[in-house]
């Protein structure tokens, strides 16, 4: 008889790596919606951002990427 272990895809991912943060701890902390780090971690903007399970995981340690919108107002006052 085989008997067969089951693993959480997720939970081995988060165990192997603990300095990770979810997008709902990295909106807290750069004081954004959760649905705009998504949208960070779809473009690709944030460096070391995965998709496992339907959850972006990021690193502890990354950069708040420069908001596009907030930059192009700028140039527009600049003019």
């Amino acid at each position: 008889m085989i008997i067969y272990e089951r693993k959480s895809y997720l939970s081995e991912f988060v165990e192997d790596s603990m300095d990770f943060l979810t997008s709902a701890e990295c909106a807290e902390k750069w004081n954004v919606s959760q649905r705009r780090v998504a949208i960070y971690c779809k473009e690709g903007r944030i460096e070391g951002a995965v998709l496992r399970a339907r959850m972006w995981m990021i690193p502890a340690d990354a950069e708040k990427p420069e908001d596009p919108r907030r930059v192009r107002k700028m140039e527009c006052e600049k003019k």
